[in-house]
């Protein structure tokens, strides 16, 4: 629960504790505490027993830990049953769109070799590098900063 207290930390809540609590009250203060603590531990112990009676025998192996996404997930992952781990590692990324860029490439080598003469000079490729034209870019008013 507190792993991540250092010595300097702690040393500095001890010192807090004394300062705000004095020496004399310190003691019933912590016996309070560790009380507290250990009432409510037993209540989210007995609470966890109900529910696990009210869910009945099908879900005798049920975990709360299974409640977060992350551990549910990591669960389901290492389940052999499904055989995703399968899936997962016959999936290769890079490998599907290497074929991919590969398939449209030798699609695009073909329409060209067969393209009609009516088709444009380029043989029907799209030049990226040109700018379109804009045969109505006189037509626009000037931008007036006044006026707006």
């Amino acid at each position: 629960m507190f792993n991540d207290i250092g010595p300097l930390e702690l040393v500095t809540i001890i010192v807090l504790a004394v300062l705000v609590f004095g020496p004399d009250k310190l003691p019933k203060v912590i016996q309070d505490v560790t009380r507290t603590i250990r009432k409510i531990r037993e209540f989210s112990e007995s609470a966890k027993q109900d529910i696990r009676q009210e869910l009945g025998p099908e879900f005798k192996d049920f975990e709360f830990d299974d409640l977060n996404p992350k551990t549910f997930l990591r669960k389901q992952l290492d389940n052999e049953d499904l055989g995703l781990k399968e899936i997962r590692n016959g999936f290769d990324l890079k490998k599907e769109m290497a074929e991919l860029t590969d398939a449209v490439n030798s699609r695009d080598s073909d329409s060209t070799g067969s393209s009609s003469p009516s088709s444009s000079s380029s043989g029907g490729r799209i030049d990226m590098t040109k700018k379109p034209e804009d045969p109505g870019k006189d037509d626009r008013p000037v931008f007036d900063a006044d006026a707006t």
